[in-house]
C-alpha cells in the first residue's frame, strides 16, 4: 500500500479542519474588539493599538516553544492544551480591571494560537502525501481565513444584541470550548493514519533516509536548539523569504485603509472595499493549492510576491492623487488576488522543508520567521508614515517586495525543486 493510497483527505476532514475553523472564528471575533475594550478600560489610542498588537506578539513568542511542545505531547494534545490556554487568556481578558491585565490575556491567546496552528500543520507535514500537500495546506489556511472573515460579522451581530463589547470574548470562549470538544469527540487522525502507514514506514526504515533539505534524517528526535543549528542554512535563506512574504501581507492590511483615509474616503466605504477584497482573497485559497501541486511552488509564490510588490508601488502613486478613488479600489482588488494566489504557500514551504520524521521543532522555528515579518511590517509602515507619508511607506514596502521576489526566484528552486506527483 503506497502512502497516497493510504491517505484520503475526506476521511480526516472533520477532525483536521473543523477545529481550525472554530478556533479561527473565535479569534476573528475578538481581534477588532481588543482596542475598543482597551479604550473602555482607560487606555489611550496609542496604548490600545499596542494591546491589540499583543496577539501577534504572543504568536511570535509561542512559535519556538510550540514546536518542542508538539513534538513532546503530540498534535491533538497540543491543540487541546492550546484551546485551554486560550480559554484562560479569555477569562483574564473578561475579568481585567485595567489595560495591563487585558494585555496579558490577549498575549496568552496569541501564544495559544501559535501552538494550535503549528500542531495541525505538523500533522499535515507528516501524513499528507506530496501529491496532495499544497491543496491540503491551502485548505487548512482557508479555514483560518474563513474564521477571520466570519468572526467579525458574528461579533457585530452578537454585540448588537447583547449591547456589550465583552460579548466578543464570550464568542471566542465558546469557539475554543467547542474546538476542544470536537477534538475529544472525533477520532485522532494521527493514530488512524499512523496505523495505515506502518508497512510503508517499516519498508523505508530499511534504507537510508534523506530529508527535504538534503540532510540525513537522524533516527531520534532532536531538541529545538539542535534543530536550529542543523537547519541554520535553510532557516536563514528560506526563513528570510517567509519573513518578507509575511511582511508584505501584513503591510497590505495596514496600508490599504491608511491610503483610503488619505483619499478622504468615508469610513463605511473603506470598510466595504476591504470586505470585498477579503472575500476575493478567501475565494482563491484552493486555487493556490491546485497551482502548487500541478505546476510547482514557484508558480504560486513568485506571482504572489510580484503582485503584492506592484500593488504597493501602485498605492505609492495613488496616495498622492486625491481623485483616484476608483484606481484605489482597483488596486485593492488586485492586491487581494495577489495575496489569494499565494494562500498556503508559507505552510507548504515549511512542510516541504521540514524533516518528515519529526517536523514540529523545525516548523516552530520556520513559523517564527514568517510571524516576525508579520510583526515587523506594521512597525515599518508606521515609522515611515510618521517620518514621511503613507505614500512613502507604500513605496518602501513595494521595493521590499521586489527584493523578496528576487530571493524567492533564487532560493526556492534550490531548496524545493519542482517535483511531479508519481
Amino acid at each position: 500500500m503506497t502512502t497516497t493510497e493510504s491517505f484520503r483527505l475526506g476521511s480526516v476532514a472533520l477532525p483536521v479542519y473543523l477545529p481550525s475553523l472554530l478556533f479561527a472564528t473565535g479569534e476573528g471575533a475578538i481581534i477588532p474588539i481588543i482596542p475598543v475594550a482597551a479604550v473602555h478600560l482607560g487606555a489611550s489610542l496609542a496604548l490600545a493599538g499596542l494591546i491589540a498588537a499583543c496577539i501577534t506578539l504572543g504568536q511570535l513568542i509561542g512559535d519556538l516553544p510550540s514546536g518542542w511542545i508538539v513534538a513532546r505531547i503530540g498534535e491533538r494534545n497540543a491543540m487541546l492544551w492550546s484551546a485551554t490556554a486560550a480559554l484562560l487568556g479569555l477569562v483574564v481578558a473578561l475579568l481585567s480591571p485595567n489595560p495591563f491585565v487585558l494585555a496579558i490575556g490577549v498575549l496568552l491567546v496569541g501564544i495559544a494560537t501559535a501552538s494550535f496552528a503549528l500542531a495541525r500543520q505538523a500533522f499535515m507535514t507528516s501524513f499528507v502525501p506530496l501529491a496532495y500537500r499544497a491543496r491540503a495546506l491551502s485548505l487548512l489556511g482557508g479555514m483560518f481565513r474563513a474564521g477571520y472573515f466570519l468572526g467579525p460579522f458574528i461579533a457585530a451581530a452578537v454585540i448588537g444584541l447583547a449591547g456589550s463589547t465583552q460579548a466578543a470574548f464570550w464568542i471566542d470562549a465558546i469557539a475554543c470550548f467547542t474546538a476542544g470538544a470536537v477534538l475529544l469527540a472525533l477520532p485522532d487522525p494521527t493514530e488512524a493514519l499512523a496505523a495505515r502507514r506502518m508497512t510503508a514506514i517499516q519498508a523505508a526504515a530499511a534504507r537510508p533516509q534523506v530529508d527535504a533539505v538534503g540532510e540525513p534524517a537522524p533516527s531520534a528526535r532532536v531538541g529545538l536548539f539542535r534543530t536550529l543549528v542543523l537547519h541554520r542554512g535553510v532557516l536563514a535563506r528560506m526563513g528570510t523569504n517567509a519573513g518578507l512574504i509575511g511582511g508584505l501581507r501584513a503591510s497590505r492590511q495596514v496600508i490599504v485603509p491608511l491610503v483610503g483615509v488619505s483619499l478622504h474616503m468615508p469610513e463605511p466605504t473603506i470598510a466595504l472595499v476591504i470586505g470585498v477584497a477579503g472575500a476575493i482573497d478567501f475565494a482563491l485559497f484552493f486555487s493556490s493549492g491546485q497551482i502548487m501541486d500541478r505546476f510547482g511552488r514557484l508558480w504560486s509564490a513568485l506571482p504572489s510576491m510580484i503582485g503584492l510588490a506592484i500593488g504597493h508601488l501602485a498605492l505609492f502613486a495613488t496616495a498622492g492623487l486625491h481623485a483616484a478613488v476608483a484606481w484605489f479600489v482597483g488596486i485593492t482588488m488586485f492586491l487581494a488576488v495577489a495575496n489569494g494566489i499565494g494562500s498556503g504557500i508559507l505552510m507548504t514551504f515549511g512542510a516541504d522543508l521540514a524533516p518528515r520524521h519529526d517536523p514540529a521543532p523545525f516548523l516552530g522555528a520556520y513559523r517564527f520567521t514568517g510571524d516576525a515579518g508579520n510583526a515587523a511590517a506594521p512597525l515599518v509602515v508606521a515609522g515611515v508614515t510618521a517620518v514621511a507619508s503613507v505614500a512613502a511607506a507604500a513605496g518602501v514596502m513595494g521595493l521590499v517586495g521586489l527584493v523578496g521576489a528576487g530571493l524567492i526566484l533564487r532560493w526556492v528552486p534550490r531548496y524545493i525543486p519542482r517535483t511531479r506527483p508519481g
